[in-house]
């Protein structure tokens, strides 16, 4: 039984371990996130960042991430984009971010 239970222990740990991942999506506002038609809208994601509201990233179907680094995507706001970072639950610490056409 207890060799059940630290597998079962050890198995959930590694739920919230840091997975590398590569995604697509957007870096908007927090304010913004949750409205699709919002995301490629630059002026507005300026200035809500502008006044102090935290970029996220916004994968295509709408799964939102805290972003760890604010200053490494701020300057892609409004922007689709590729990430490559750690996700660990809903936040993700990237490594790397590049604009992407449509």
């Amino acid at each position: 039984m207890k060799r059940v239970l630290g597998v079962l222990a050890l198995a959930s740990s590694a739920a919230f371990i840091a997975q590398a991942a590569d995604m697509t999506g957007y870096i908007v506002d927090k304010s913004c996130a949750k409205t699709k038609a919002m995301w490629t809208n630059s002026d507005c994601v300026a200035k809500c960042m502008g006044r102090g509201d935290a970029a996220v990233f916004v994968t295509e179907d709408g799964k939102i991430y805290q972003v760890a680094a604010q200053d490494k995507v701020k300057s892609f706001g409004g922007k689709k984009v590729s990430v490559t970072g750690k996700v660990t639950g809903d936040s993700i610490a990237v490594e790397t971010i590049s604009a992407k056409g449509d």
